[in-house]
């Protein structure tokens, strides 16, 4: 059974031809290749090539197995039958191609043949199946269900590129396997039933008459060809660029933790004035949006009416960089003050993407020259000056930060004066809104009824800066750490606990060691050891049904999602998930210091679509919090929406102190 079979029917100039036509093929596309590579080295320098085992790795995971990709069911499954077909079949033309014209023409030697040559029709058959099934469902998805996160409102180029690759791809699978039938249904092969989807092909050229069309057969091929070597052609010029783009993007993702920003750049001033500021890593970031839209369906800001996208933010970045004459304002014409200062800093966005895009830390950098600028919310501007001024964002002086603890049985030790197990480090939210002190001071409670030793800084803690630094305030933000440090440097302490998420992520991930080595821990991993290592025991059990709403800076940054539902169950509470949790929890809308802005041009807050998820519920009556941000957002949404009667705002501090 000769391989020659392959190329039945098809003349010494055509497939002289074909070659010819391969070469051009390479040479387009190796030069839209380096037009990629050339516009990302324009960037500016940063550095991205440490730890190359977990980079390839993560190229394996992610671009290869597609794990991001197959989270959503439908979507997952429609790419990956796409993308396994079209490897399949690119891999079965390069077999048989050095198979005939390699080894046969040089060596006289053929390994596609007996056994071997049946096993690859019948691998090429069934995955050209699943190409075919997985375009079908790509069309049924954009064109008929078309979910909004598909709804291209990018302009008309865009809408041809998706349309584009649907077409070329249906007729490439469809052309070859019209030629494939024609050639079964003419040269009958004994392996005809091992090319199911061939040899159907084929009976139906019979059953229409004389297959032995020899014309239209070789057109056939011709056509297939063209449209194959086409489509290579194009691949870095259309939207398939992706093709090299996400492995690439995937392979030099950042390593840190998602919590760790990295530093401010100065150029001609800290972070994005113009496109001349980006990195090379964030040019290769927006060239490699494929534009699913996963990032704007988890965005906050998206959902709440205000103008962000995160898709559309980094479509209209990369088509920037791509203009080269074009008189536009970068701020203004290309991205907005509004759309950037919309940004939570939920990290949902990258946190989805299958092509492990920055989102934040890109907001953030333009955020940096806005906050140069002074083009900064009157609101925001106050909170700034107060955090300067007294270390947190009420303006009230730092004495005042340990009041909450006056009326608690007994002094909390202070941690700059006497050694300590446990220094806590409370927050300002914790220590100066009104909502979140009763939690404050049950946690003490808590605390001291485990018999843990502990102490806090009192006036010398300052805000940790977390937030400040979202917001692009550099400056103030490695000021506050330096006497947060300072004040630590002089402590004696085993760990340092937090009930404060954004403080949790900050001194965990931003404080370069300022712990002295020593763990950074939030309440609900400290109450989830203290019960499960019996040292505090829970004696009354209550009988509430309720919902959890895991914080993003504890959840999506910190993967802290196990421990506090395992607190929540140890107190006998029935706990019911909403829709969105997880990974997939919905933002507050406090984080990125929107907690200190105005609120303009929202249709709904965050909050609120978070409160009426929790109400929608069948019998829950509490919603079950770990940040004191979640706190104030809640009690205030569940006031603005008519709730007060139907859900309650309890930290999970509450719950356990209830449970004593």
């Amino acid at each position: 059974m000769p391989i020659r079979e392959t190329f039945w029917n098809i003349p010494h100039w055509a497939e002289i031809a074909q070659y010819v036509a391969a070469g051009l093929t390479i040479i387009v596309f190796i030069y839209g290749v380096v037009r990629h590579l050339r516009r990302w080295r324009l960037g500016q320098k940063v550095k991205r090539t440490d730890r190359l085992g977990t980079r390839l790795w993560s190229v394996v995971v992610h671009a290869v197995a597609q794990v991001r990709v197959a989270r959503d069911p439908f979507p997952g499954i429609m790419h990956l039958a796409i993308f396994w077909g079209m490897v399949a079949l690119l891999l079965g033309t390069v077999l048989a191609t050095v198979d005939w014209d390699v080894t046969h023409l040089f060596f006289d030697f053929q390994f596609l043949k007996g056994s071997l040559y049946v096993i690859y029709e019948l691998v090429l058959d069934i995955l050209g199946l699943l190409l075919i099934l997985g375009l079908g469902m790509a069309i049924y998805r954009r064109y008929i269900v078309r979910p909004p996160r598909l709804q291209n409102n990018l302009g008309r180029k865009f809408t041809w590129d998706d349309a584009y690759v649907l077409v070329m791809l249906s007729l490439i699978a469809i052309t070859g396997y019209l030629v494939e039938g024609l050639r079964i249904a003419v040269i009958q092969p004994d392996w005809a039933a091992w090319s199911p989807i061939g040899n159907m092909i084929a009976s139906a050229f019979v059953a229409a008459g004389d297959p032995n069309n020899s014309t239209l057969h070789l057109v056939l091929w011709i056509a297939h060809a063209v449209l194959a070597f086409t489509f290579v052609a194009s691949i870095p010029y259309t939207k398939l660029s992706h093709l090299f783009t996400v492995p690439l993007n995937i392979f030099f993702r950042s390593l840190e933790p998602a919590g760790a920003l990295a530093p401010a750049r100065y150029g001609s001033g800290p972070g994005i004035k113009s496109k001349n500021d980006f990195t090379w890593k964030q040019l290769l970031d927006f060239d490699a949006c494929i534009r699913c839209g996963r990032c704007q369906e988890f965005c906050p800001a998206y959902a709440s009416g205000v103008s962000l996208s995160p898709r559309n933010l980094i479509v209209r970045l990369n088509s920037h960089q791509w203009e080269r004459k074009n008189g536009k304002q970068f701020y203004g014409d290309v991205v907005t003050a509004e759309e950037i200062w919309a940004c939570t800093s939920c990290y949902a966005c990258s946190s989805q993407c299958p092509a492990f895009i920055e989102h934040v830390s890109e907001i953030v950098d333009m955020r940096r020259h806005l906050v140069d600028e002074g083009e900064v919310d009157p609101m925001l501007q106050e909170a700034l000056n107060n955090l300067g001024r007294y270390g947190n964002s009420s303006g009230q002086s730092e004495r005042m930060r340990a009041r909450w603890s006056q009326n608690l049985p007994g002094k909390i030790k202070d941690a700059r004066k006497e050694p300590v197990e446990y220094l806590w480090f409370v927050g300002d939210y914790a220590s100066y809104n009104a909502s979140a002190i009763p939690a404050t001071q049950l946690a003490a409670e808590v605390l001291n009824h485990a018999g843990l030793d502990y102490g806090i800084l009192y006036e010398a803690e300052r805000n940790s800066g977390n937030d400040i630094r979202r917001v692009g305030e550099e400056g103030l933000f490695e000021m506050l750490v330096e006497k947060n440090t300072a004040a630590l440097e002089k402590c004696t302490y085993q760990s340092l606990i937090t009930t404060d998420p954004h403080t949790y992520n900050s001194l965990k991930n931003e404080y370069n060691g300022a712990s002295n080595g020593h763990p950074v821990i939030h309440i609900s991993e400290l109450l989830d050891a203290l019960i499960t290592n019996k040292e505090l025991t829970l004696t009354h059990k209550l009988d509430y049904k309720v919902t959890y709403h895991d914080p993003c800076y504890l959840g999506r940054y910190n993967a802290i999602y196990d421990q506090p539902r395992r607190v929540i169950e140890a107190t006998g509470c029935q706990l019911v998930e909403m829709p969105r949790h997880g990974d997939q929890a919905f933002c507050c809308g406090a984080g990125g210091g929107r907690i200190w802005m105005e609120e303009t041009g929202v249709k709904e807050r965050p909050s609120e679509i978070r409160v009426r998820e929790a109400a929608q519920l069948d019998g829950v009556q509490i919603l079950v919090v770990a940040c004191p941000k979640d706190i104030s957002m809640f009690k205030d949404a569940i006031k603005t929406c008519g709730l007060e009667d139907r859900l309650v705002v309890k930290d999970l501090v509450e719950l356990v102190h209830e449970a004593l």
